[in-house]
């Protein structure tokens, strides 16, 4: 295996199984020992890029790295014994199993499912609860999560630290709380996974635009959330199909070179037939019985009339801009407000488009938005608005810190 395969098979490992190996050893030992257990899986990674760039990679690589992860945090507890750092609490490593009849499943759903709750517990801020998560749960470095949350990678380092802390001295072992506890925490669970989804969709920074791994990630906690039946929400079901309709159109947005296509040059014949009738399906389940509906419910909505478009220019704008309506109105973000600019012009024209744009500008500070510039330029083409046309793509591409969103952009800027 050559160096760029097997970085990008430890990156993909990461991913999958950095959370994992921490919600099993903290499942385990006790979040009295997070620092250790959080030093024990880095060390496990960094032996399997050692160990495996000279001999294959093991048959059960999860097992592999949860037994040697687990090897590792006992040297470091033993190690810290010595100092007076460990409490009383015992460990113990088994014996006589081979890696290959390590069978990980059902600890790993427990282990997980006991994490993310934890993570969320009220004694924290939720400030605290979605860094737990996506660290502990989702191996996010400090820019990425500094990226998803509009922070900076300092502040993120600094809160990360004092989380823990606050982690080992109110939560101390992970379990899922009793039927009323489970059900007040599983709105923010919610909010983690999508906000865990949401970076994989589109990351804001790196070479790729699209992390399939992190979104399967969130999908799969999103399942495993509904095999406990006092998860049972519509909120649940509106967010699997959200996640099922955008993870339908993962081949279709990017080429085989591995560039981006943009949505209206898209081979709808590359939409996963499945997972849109899957979306469908939990669709279909999450009617609210006061009919109102989460932002889950409209953001679904939404990918599921791009799902079902068979050309871009059949797309219902009308109901997608309507979606957007609603959800200004019962949750107004200038986010929000920036993606519905472009149902707008497809319904209302894109000089009418370019109008409304000034007007949501206006009221929100966009200036080191690309996205906002990438918008404009676009509508600016589109209404032969050419004067600043170019000044304003270049704006769009200075801005983008994805390289694929930079690229796709610049191809835009020759043309």
């Amino acid at each position: 295996m050559s160096t760029h395969q097997l970085n990008q098979t430890l990156e993909h490992l990461f991913r999958n199984e950095y959370g994992k190996i921490v919600a099993l050893l903290t499942n385990k030992y006790g979040t009295s020992f997070l620092e250790q257990i959080e030093d024990a899986a880095q060390d496990t990674f960094l032996k399997a890029m050692q160990v495996w760039g000279y001999k294959s990679i093991p048959d059960n690589p999860t097992a592999w790295l949860f037994r040697v992860a687990q090897n590792r945090l006992i040297d470091i507890l033993r190690r810290d014994k010595k100092s007076d750092l460990v409490g009383n609490k015992p460990f113990s490593i088994e014996k006589g199993k081979k890696e290959s009849e390590i069978v990980l499943e059902d600890a790993l759903e427990d282990s997980q499912l006991n994490m993310i709750f934890a993570c969320c517990h009220p004694a924290l801020s939720q400030e605290y609860q979605i860094i737990l998560s996506l660290k502990l749960m989702g191996g996010f470095s400090n820019k990425e999560l500094a990226d998803a949350l509009l922070k900076k990678e300092e502040t993120i380092a600094k809160s990360f630290t004092r989380a823990k802390k606050q982690f080992r001295e109110k939560v101390q072992f992970l379990q899922i709380p009793v039927q009323m506890g489970l059900q007040s925490r599983l709105f923010q669970v919610l909010r983690i996974i999508y906000l865990l989804f949401s970076e994989g969709y589109a990351a804001t920074t790196g070479a790729q635009l699209l992390k399939r791994d992190i979104c399967y990630e969130a999908l799969r906690l999103a399942l495993l959330l509904r095999k406990n039946r006092y998860c049972s929400h519509p909120n649940l079901e509106a967010l699997i199909a959200l996640m099922c309709f955008h993870a339908s159109r993962f081949d279709a947005r990017l080429d085989k070179e591995g560039s981006l296509v943009s949505l209206e040059h898209h081979d709808r014949s590359l939409y996963n037939q499945e997972l849109i009738r899957i979306g469908i399906h939990h669709l279909e389940n999450a009617g609210t019985a006061d009919k109102n509906p989460s932002s889950y419910h409209l953001e679904a909505a939404r990918s599921y009339y791009h799902c079902i478009a068979k050309t871009f220019q059949q797309t219902d704008w009308k109901s997608i801009l309507y979606l957007y309506d609603v959800q200004l109105r019962i949750q107004y973000t200038p986010m929000l407000a920036l993606n519905r600019i472009v149902p707008f012009a497809k319904v209302q024209g894109s000089e009418k488009g370019l109008e409304e744009l000034q007007k949501v500008a206006k009221n929100n500070d966009f200036d080191t938005t690309g996205l906002f510039f990438a918008i404009k330029a676009t509508l600016l083409l589109e209404s032969k608005s050419l004067k600043k046309y170019n000044s304003t793509l270049q704006k769009a591409i200075d801005l983008t810190e994805n390289e694929l969103m930079k690229e796709h952009l610049r191809k835009k800027l020759k043309k």
